[in-house]
């Protein structure tokens, strides 16, 4: 299934936030979207993800959803929005609950998902009782458990410690191993973006134009190793001069607001 922006434009009252983005996200491919504060790359996400319409233009969907997707399109937010009362069982059970599943199907589907991010022996647990990184799992888990084609992913990681930050890149690289999962992945950080993206969206400053649209050149399993860190170091300065003038213009305006 894939995932078309066609000539998105948006704004708020006179505020105009996006002029004339499109691009397609690929089935089972992982776009990045980067650019200076305030350029509309959440607003964008949720045009995606149908939470917003557009003043002009559209999202679209092509294509047949992957076998078993109960929801094509799915959020993981950077607040993680779990349920504080529900275990980690029943948060990633929660998408669930007013579907044709069956019991038992529920009970596989949220097993598989619990699996597949290192859960399985927290499905128990309380959110208050996780550490950050392990609540945003929960987050991460909750999406998979719909089986989406497109994971729609809101700067998911910046409220994370380096450490944290860095083993859950390696997680997200597992999971979009197998290419069954495609995602739009905001973010304000190009490490993140040159680590886990098959092709890069550079949004200029508001109203957010696609500047220009990178290719990541390396596998995203090579990507670890030394000898491709400097390839991707490049590349993030690469798109650092593509924003910075931008991204300085666009804080002296947060801070003079």
């Amino acid at each position: 299934m894939d995932l078309i922006a066609d000539a998105i434009s948006h704004r708020f009252d006179a505020l105009e936030v996006l002029q004339d983005v499109s691009f397609t996200v690929g089935a089972g491919e992982v776009v990045a979207i980067v650019g200076p504060s305030g350029c509309g790359k959440s607003t964008l996400l949720s045009i995606l993800g149908g939470l917003l319409q557009p003043t002009r233009g559209e999202a679209q969907l092509r294509g047949a959803a992957p076998a078993g997707s109960l929801n094509p399109l799915t959020f993981v937010f950077q607040d993680f929005a779990l349920l504080p009362w529900a275990s980690v069982e029943d948060n990633v059970a929660f998408p669930l609950l007013h579907t044709s599943l069956s019991a038992a199907q529920r009970a596989a589907a949220v097993d598989d998902a619990l699996r597949r991010t290192g859960l399985f022996d927290f499905r128990h647990v309380y959110p208050k009782q996780l550490s950050g990184g392990m609540r945003q799992r929960v987050g991460i888990a909750r999406a998979l458990a719909v089986r989406p084609a497109i994971l729609l992913m809101d700067e998911p990681l910046s409220a994370l410690d380096s450490q944290t930050r860095e083993l859950l890149m390696e997680d997200f690289v597992d999971l979009l191993a197998d290419g069954a999962m495609g995602a739009v992945y905001v973010t304000h950080n190009l490490e993140e973006a040159v680590r886990l993206a098959d092709r890069i969206v550079v949004l200029s400053r508001r109203p957010g134009r696609i500047r220009k649209v990178v290719s990541v050149p390396a596998t995203r399993q090579s990507r670890g190793d030394a000898a491709t860190r400097a390839q991707l170091l490049e590349l993030q300065n690469e798109l650092w001069a593509l924003i910075r003038t931008e991204a300085i213009d666009a804080e002296r305006e947060v801070q003079n607001a």
